[in-house]
């Protein structure tokens, strides 16, 4: 049986992801609160960002940053930016 979560992102029950998709304490909250179609709307908006701000994932500088746009997406924290 899939494991269903409180999305945050849907406002709704939704199915679970598998596993945490990002490390660390930022990856639980979203394993445990962000369903799968929740997560594939992040990656959406993920792609926006990353074309209109033309940031790459080599630079640790560009890493936070989408760190930054996916709390505040995710979970509409403040430092979303």
């Amino acid at each position: 049986m899939a494991k269903m979560v409180q999305c945050v992102v849907l406002g709704r029950e939704a199915e679970g992801l598998d596993k945490p998709p990002h490390p660390g304490l930022l990856g639980g909250q979203i394993y445990g609160n962000v369903s799968k179609e929740g997560w594939e709307q992040w990656l959406m908006r993920l792609q926006m960002i990353i074309n209109e701000n033309q940031l790459t994932t080599a630079m640790p500088s560009n890493i936070e940053l989408i760190e930054k746009y996916m709390a505040g997406f995710l979970f509409g924290r403040e430092e979303a930016g």
